[in-house]
């Protein structure tokens, strides 16, 4: 889908410069990624390749036990020229659910299945996360984020998790932007960049579990509506829903 308006290739280059600023001004050098095979994190991967070096890009490729698409992932790191790392979380993640079990089991049953359900969905990028904080401080780097604007307007990221990182080239990038990015860089496997968002986990694509489509999403961010009062009202809830995953916390001041 085109983008009227949308200049791909300045806002590439610009993102290009401004990571090389941003890691300057740091004093650093290098970065981890965590590559999950989708095309966010090739997109912003490719930008980092483009502005520091690759031998400056630390590739981290997270499967949480079988991850099905991690082909698309050694693929992304092959076409950059990226040595892959493997670290695969779920042996971790198990431990972390049978300790949990463990000391507080009775509690976690009287909560209810459900919610512990849904708790349990949010372990794997919050150990994804602290892994690639480990990777970042063992090998000097930052950690750069990989979630879009659109993600993050409805809240489809997790807190402490793929929301927590040291900086994030496409962030001010809506989902059908970072596509378009993407389809400017001729480095990366187009098959990835174009390829339909899932979370991998639920059969389901990332639209279907929204309820909306990105398209909706980005005329509701640029345009202040999708044309359908309906789904607008939807995508506002979300955004309002969500507004405490895009702020620091609160600190509570008793001399105010």
């Amino acid at each position: 889908m085109e983008i009227k308006g949308f200049e791909a290739e300045k806002v590439r280059d610009r993102l290009v410069e401004l990571i090389r600023e941003h890691m300057g001004k740091c004093g650093m050098n290098n970065v981890v990624i965590g590559i999950s095979g989708g095309k966010d994190s090739a997109v912003v991967a490719a930008l980092c390749a483009r502005a520091l070096g690759k031998e400056h890009v630390y590739g981290i490729m997270l499967p949480d036990g079988e991850q099905k698409d991690i082909s698309d992932s050694e693929l992304v790191c092959k076409a950059l020229g990226i040595t892959p790392h493997v670290i695969n979380i779920g042996n971790a993640h198990k431990a972390l659910l049978e300790a949990a079990r463990e000391g507080c089991g009775a509690d976690l049953d009287q909560a209810g299945e459900a919610p512990v359900k849904a708790s349990n969905i949010n372990v794997g990028p919050r150990l994804r996360m602290t892994t690639l904080r480990f990777m970042g401080q063992a090998l000097n780097a930052l950690l750069c984020g990989t979630g879009n604007l659109t993600e993050a307007t409805v809240g489809y990221c997790t807190k402490d998790g793929d929301a927590a990182y040291d900086f994030n080239p496409i962030g001010k990038l809506t989902s059908l932007e970072v596509v378009q990015v993407g389809l400017t860089m001729t480095e990366l496997p187009k098959e990835v960049v174009i390829k339909t968002p899932s979370d991998g986990l639920s059969g389901m694509s990332d639209e279907e579990k929204l309820g909306v489509t990105y398209a909706q999403i980005h005329e509701y961010i640029r345009n202040g509506s999708c044309g359908d009062q309906k789904v607008d009202e939807i995508i506002a809830a979300k955004e309002r829903g969500s507004a405490h995953k895009r702020c620091m916390p609160p600190v509570l001041d008793p001399f105010s």
